[in-house]
């Protein structure tokens, strides 16, 4: 990573950089509610005070796939207090927009919008916690881009192959080829890289030249054999790739020696779990990017609460605790509780030098009482802490190291399933634990007709995505189809044969990921159309309602009803808007900076060139 001569001159891009932020989290907790909302708006001031050309955010700007109210309002007072206004954009965009911003309704980037003042564009892809769901398949993101406050890029909806087209941005000298990829299935996407599905779009014209910056949210970090995209998996012409999903902050950019790229780890700015990962002091960064040379700054977060976290085994302190002697549990409790107060000292510490962090910090002490100790009363020990910390409920975590489990063992234990709890930064999903739990099963209670995978995905969109017919629409999609499969074979009405033609056809569905896959979705789409026709059903029955009252209260005659002429609202500018990214206009006057408009019509055919390299067959046919 070179350092730059010159960080503010017209050929730098300044990018600040941030991910995760968990808009909405713990939104109605008393004390921790406003954590998020509060950090958002630091982020958003560190952009206006260091004059950013943008702000690029690598998913996860919500907590919930349907944020409430209060969380979707806080965010556009933040954002429209923050990013608009008059300061002009010294960038242009030089790639079709209509390919980059194809599935938004105004595909052009905000700042070249005619009816708004953008003075911070923001350029954000979608996470696992806020992606695109439902019939219509949108998210929290595409509200704020439809109110033209976000740039919501890299969306891919296609399962059969991912084309990842940049937008091309230019200031001065200085080119960056923004590439972006939201959320996916890790195990869905590992598999598409591996088949070669996956393809990363280049200019044609001096496709050396330009500084190749990609933002993705995936698992870095392997939690199972295909859950997980390694850094491997991506292209050596990327030059810096931001890695969002991942909580714990490693900003700074560490070099991949095998690929030749830099990855940079921003981590979240809220704590979301009391793990040793979160514990990391929370950082965002400034990117400096000048031809090909780039630097990180790092800038810590003011407003995030802290969080101290310590480990205790009991076990390895034999002088101390003695599991035979019966007072052996308040000494124990003794011993936490000087752990506790030194831990509060230290935020107390911290907080004095920053006026800016919360008063009540986060605490955590997890206890293995392992070799015959007893855990004491966690409620009656958090009650003397609940002035003092955020987090009074669980500063306490007791937990027994896991003891290997008998193979001959049919009974199901399902603390076994589960090394640590949630809390403790596991990356526990509802389909592993389903497949767990009949893969451990008795033969009596194994699945014999539907797949674990395909039970697991269900239950997953039941939990996370509220589709409450989910998983009745899996049953029925899958007993549909073995039904006929069944009448194809013409098996006979015997009870053993049709059992052992439907294990077959289980285990050959279950070899099958990519037919699997296809099932639950055509299943999941089902449920979604299910529940858009119970929606219609609800508001045409209350419509009826509304008329029927309606009609009563007018009597039959309708003279009184005063003859009222309506007329619209319309601006009548009487101005056409024409290309977006191919021969911008500036707007007002030309201290917006908006670009040159000769140079816009010369970028404007340009092409993207095939990468002769692993999985990079390009269709000449893009343009921007």
């Amino acid at each position: 990573m070179s350092a730059l001569s010159s960080q503010d001159d017209e050929d730098t891009f300044k990018i600040l950089i941030a991910t995760d932020i968990h808009l909405g989290y713990l939104e109605k907790d008393p004390v921790r509610g406003n954590d998020t909302f509060v950090t958002f708006n630091e982020i958003l001031e560190q952009a206006q005070k260091n004059e950013v050309d943008f702000v690029l955010l690598g998913g996860d700007l919500f907590h919930d796939n349907k944020p409430s109210r209060k969380t979707i309002h806080s965010c556009l007072e933040s954002l429209r207090k923050y990013c608009m206004g008059d300061r002009p954009i010294h960038f242009e965009i030089l790639s079709d927009q209509a390919v980059n911003f194809q599935y938004s309704k105004f595909p052009w980037v905000n700042y070249q919008d005619g009816n708004l003042n953008i003075s911070i564009p923001i350029f954000s892809i979608h996470g696992n916690h806020d992606d695109p769901t439902g019939a219509d398949a949108l998210c929290a993101l595409d509200i704020l881009s439809c109110a033209g406050l976000v740039n919501h890029f890299g969306r891919s909806t296609s399962v059969e192959k991912i084309d990842i087209s940049p937008i091309l941005l230019r200031k001065g000298r200085t080119k960056i080829a923004l590439y972006g990829l939201g959320a996916i299935p890790d195990e869905r996407l590992y598999r598409m890289f591996v088949n070669k599905q996956v393809t990363m779009l280049r200019p044609k014209e001096d496709e050396d030249s330009w500084f190749n910056l990609f933002v993705i949210h995936q698992n870095r970090s392997k939690h199972g054999a295909t859950n997980y995209i390694p850094e491997q998996f991506l292209d050596d012409f990327i030059n810096l790739v931001v890695w969002g999903h991942e909580h714990e902050c490693k900003i700074a950019p560490v070099p991949n020696e095998q690929q030749n790229f830099y990855v940079s780890q921003p981590g979240s700015s809220v704590v979301t779990s009391l793990s040793p990962g979160e514990a990391v002091k929370k950082h965002i960064g400034l990117l400096h990017v000048k031809g090909k040379k780039m630097k990180m700054h790092k800038i810590p977060l003011e407003t995030v609460r802290t969080f101290y976290m310590e480990d205790v085994v009991l076990a390895d302190h034999p002088d101390l605790f003695n599991p035979d002697n019966p007072k052996v549990t308040q000494a124990i409790q003794a011993f936490c509780m000087e752990k506790v107060e030194m831990m509060l000292d230290n935020a107390e510490r911290e907080r004095l030098g920053n006026p800016r962090q919360p008063e009540k910090p986060l605490i955590r002490l997890r206890v293995d009482y392992t070799g015959g100790f007893e855990p004491f009363s966690i409620f009656r020990f958090s009650q003397k802490y609940v002035d003092k910390v955020a987090n009074p409920k669980d500063i306490i975590h007791f937990f027994r190291r896991r003891e290997q489990k008998a193979k001959n063992d049919s009974n199901i234990n399902f603390g076994d399933l589960v090394s640590r709890p949630v809390s403790e930064g596991m990356t526990l999903r509802v389909e592993d634990l389903v497949k767990q739990y009949f893969q451990t099963a008795e033969k009596k209670v194994q699945l014999s007709l539907l797949t674990e995978r395909g039970m697991g995905e269900a239950v997953q969109e039941f939990v996370d995505k509220e589709e409450k017919d989910a998983i009745e629409e899996l049953v029925k999609f899958q007993l549909e189809k073995t039904q006929r499969f069944l009448k194809e074979r013409h098996i006979d009405a015997v009870e053993e044969k049709i059992d052992e033609e439907v294990r077959k056809f289980r285990e050959c569905r279950r070899k099958n990921a990519e037919e699997e896959d296809e099932e639950v979705r055509e299943a999941m789409t089902r449920a979604r159309a299910h529940r858009s026709e119970d929606a219609v059903l609800v508001s045409a029955s209350s419509d009826e309602e509304l008329m029927d009252t309606g009609a009563k209260a007018s009597g039959d005659s309708d003279d009184d009803l005063p003859a009222t002429a309506t007329r619209g609202r319309g601006r009548g500018r009487g101005r056409a808007r024409g290309a977006r990214g191919q021969n911008s206009t500036v707007r007002g006057s030309s201290r917006r900076g908006r670009g040159n408009t000769s140079q816009e019509s010369a970028t404007s055919s340009r092409t993207y060139k095939s990468v002769p390299a692993k999985n990079k067959s390009i269709v000449d046919g893009s343009k921007c």
